[in-house]
């Protein structure tokens, strides 16, 4: 039982407590028995090595405010931070200047920018090293799972967190958790589906019953990884405590499963115009709402920044598909290479998951420039993805010799043009 229980009495789990799904057993000629294999640990940013010829041990602090990005960090990337709360931040272009350190200089900075650390009294150090925990546990063998889908989606969350219905109300503890979840929601993420995990029996399924069992162990490992750090050791227990608690919440709350529970939920507040952000709850509520965003926010980036993502995510559900073929298991829906398309994948998303959601955020927050961008960002990504398997199957239709459409096509047009 790799969980282990703190003095707040939630239960959390180790770091790298299960087997990972390796997706090198694609490439074995030989059928294994074993669908994973034990997680190694590889120190993706050496913290000795980063702070050697840091000023901050060297004991120089600068006289104004405290900097975390001193000469140990590229120029270009000190000037993209100065630009992190735009919405055409380009978070691959930030993960190269930073050599794959993205998450961890992001929200170094924002914990500075926020004020965070000198309202928490964190030590420096400290807040370095959890930071280094949270981005190594992210799998950068994922194509889309990983540490750079974490940092885009605090960036996104560091932008939702600026707009002035929400930031009038927002205290340093709702700043701080919301940051925290966004780094977090998806950390030590398998590259796998929750379906995918109950039918091969994996363990985590079992320990947390088929129920947002990887929500649920991005929580756990995170306070796993807060106690271990001792990051807010300092801490009265009762606060802790809370923010644990209120990590989970945040983090449950991006279980797609859930996605209608909660816009129905916003959209009664909404009609009703009974939200009080005054209220600890409501703001916390709209914190879940939030993170939701910016867990899917990909389609309402610039269309060269939601492509790669959807390529990505593609690429992973594809892996997933192969993965589930070679175990003769059912493929799951959207991993079938041959059948589920990225176009067709991405309207449907956008159609049924992401409109909805952002629409109602859109009518929270108002005619903001942000939201108008982010709303205009969708609807012209998922004209130009129409327009992409408008071609995809006219070159099917061309390439036909008979010039008649199969049965099995057929069926396949039909599932990806119904709205």
């Amino acid at each position: 039982d790799a969980r282990v229980r703190g003095q707040t009495g939630v239960v959390s789990e180790r770091r790298g407590s299960y087997p990972f799904i390796d997706f090198r057993l694609l490439n074995n000629t030989t059928l294994s028995g074993e669908i994973g294999t034990k997680k190694k640990v590889k120190r993706l940013l050496s913290f000795q090595r980063y702070f050697h010829a840091s000023r901050l041990l060297r004991g120089i602090v600068p006289q104004a405010s405290l900097y975390l990005l001193d000469e140990d960090y590229l120029g270009q990337a000190r000037h993209m931070l100065s630009k992190v709360g735009m919405w055409d931040f380009d978070i691959f272009l930030f993960d190269r200047l930073t050599n794959g350190n993205s998450l961890v200089t992001l929200l170094c900075h924002l914990f500075n920018v926020h004020g965070l650390i000198h309202h928490f009294q964190l030590d420096m150090v400290t807040l370095h090293r959890f930071l280094v925990m949270v981005q190594e546990d992210y799998h950068s063998q994922n194509p889309y799972h990983n540490a750079v889908h974490a940092a885009d989606v605090t960036q996104a969350m560091h932008c939702y967190l600026r707009e002035p219905k929400l930031a009038n109300f927002l205290t340093p503890s709702d700043i701080m958790l919301g940051l925290l979840a966004a780094a977090a929601h998806d950390v030590d993420h398998p590259g796998v589906n929750q379906p995918f995990l109950i039918k091969t029996k994996h363990h985590l399924a079992s320990l947390y019953q088929n129920v947002s069992v990887l929500e649920n162990h991005h929580w756990r490992s995170t306070i796993g990884m807060l106690r271990e750090s001792r990051l807010l050791a300092h801490l009265p227990k009762e606060v802790t405590q809370d923010i644990e608690q209120q990590l989970g919440s945040l983090i449950l709350a991006t279980d797609i499963n859930r996605q209608n529970e909660f816009l129905i939920r916003l959209k009664s507040h909404l009609d009703n115009q009974d939200l009080r952000l005054e209220d600890a709850q409501d703001r916390h509520f709209m914190l879940q709402i939030a993170l939701k965003c910016a867990d899917i926010c990909n389609p309402c980036r610039l269309w060269d920044l939601s492509k790669q993502w959807s390529e990505r995510v593609c690429e992973e559900f594809y892996r997933q598909g192969d993965l589930e073929q070679k175990f003769e298991l059912e493929i799951s829906p959207l991993c079938n290479q041959q059948k589920d398309t990225i176009p067709s994948i991405q309207i449907g998303f956008m159609t049924y998951i992401v409109e909805p959601l952002f629409e109602r955020w859109a009518q929270f927050t108002g005619d903001t420039p942000l939201s108008e961008s982010m709303l205009n960002h969708l609807r012209r990504n998922k004209a130009k993805w129409r327009s992409l398997l408008h071609k995809q199957h006219s070159s099917s239709k061309s390439n036909d010799h008979s010039g008649q459409v199969t049965g099995s096509q057929e069926q396949t047009l039909n599932e990806e043009e119904t709205p």
